[in-house]
């Protein structure tokens, strides 16, 4: 609350008119808590906070004014993702990890023909898992420790190379990179234009050497599996898969607010000097 309300809601005091009655910086903690204490549903949330948290706010919303706020926040959001993920000594370090995991978004038929986010979200094929789905494909940047830096949500159709070639980039726009940064990915990314784009970006992408290439760096199963048990982390500890969201704007809200869930306990444990970085234990009760 003390960082929200210091760095990211100050301009917000100056504007004309009332007050809000739950500022942004109370929202923000509202919705970081529903997520480390397991509450998918927002129902379930404020029914919970009003019960045990009501004490700590001066005033908290009902569900649909909550859900409003909270969309119209993502900008907020972001910004509150960035600004920590530039807080933690881990920012200077020059190792990122890049992976895409399926989001679905719906589970029968008539679910896709009349969902809201129909044109925008498509079927895609999860190999690890040998399944379809329908949804969208999550791309996560991250440092070592798991603090998301860049994120998108994509078309499950769209090639990994050419979403995460801009996503990189837009990473590189936003100096989320230090110089000479390292970029680790799967072999999803393997391809001679992919490579030529990370060279143009200043960006040395290492990734596991195929089967029919000449040895360069080896599987790199240790640390690819880093990214892959950070994405275990925000499916089976935040709820990435059950954000319930029905519309493009609530999907983005709601995996941004997971996502600065997982950054808020990252830059804390930091703050105290925990031993794991990324351990949630301390926040899910």
């Amino acid at each position: 609350y003390v960082f929200c309300d210091d760095h990211l809601t100050p301009p917000e005091r100056r504007r004309p008119g009332r007050r809000k009655k739950l500022s942004d910086a109370e929202l923000l903690c509202l919705a970081v808590a529903q997520v480390l204490l397991g509450f998918p549903s927002q129902h379930h949330w404020l029914r919970f906070a009003y019960g045990r948290l009501g004490h700590l706010f001066p005033y908290l919303p009902h569900q649909p004014g909550y859900h409003k706020r909270l969309t119209a926040a993502t900008p907020l959001i972001l910004r509150a993702i960035h600004m920590m993920a530039a807080a933690v000594p881990s920012h200077a370090d020059q190792l990122r990890l890049i992976d895409a995991t399926p989001l679905p978004c719906g589970t029968s038929r008539e679910t896709v023909k009349r969902s809201d986010l129909a044109g925008w979200a498509g079927y895609g094929y999860c190999a690890s898992h040998s399944r379809f789905y329908w949804g969208l494909k999550l791309y996560l940047v991250t440092t070592l420790e798991g603090m998301p830096v860049v994120w998108c949500l994509a078309d499950p159709k769209l090639g990994e190379r050419e979403v995460g070639a801009e996503l990189l980039a837009h990473a590189r726009d936003l100096a989320a990179f230090p110089a000479g940064v390292v970029v680790i990915g799967d072999k999803g990314f393997a391809g001679r234009e992919f490579e030529r784009d990370m060279t143009e970006l200043g960006i040395t992408f290492v990734r596991p050497d195929r089967r029919d290439e000449k040895r360069r760096h080896g599987n790199l199963s240790m640390i690819r599996q880093r990214i892959e048990s950070i994405i275990n982390t925000a499916k089976r500890q935040l709820s990435l898969e059950q954000h319930g969201a029905r519309t493009p704007h609530g999907v983005l809200a709601r995996v941004a607010q997971r996502m600065l869930a997982l950054a808020a306990a990252i830059w804390h444990n930091w703050i105290i000097d925990a031993p794991v970085k990324r351990s949630l234990i301390a926040y899910d009760h």
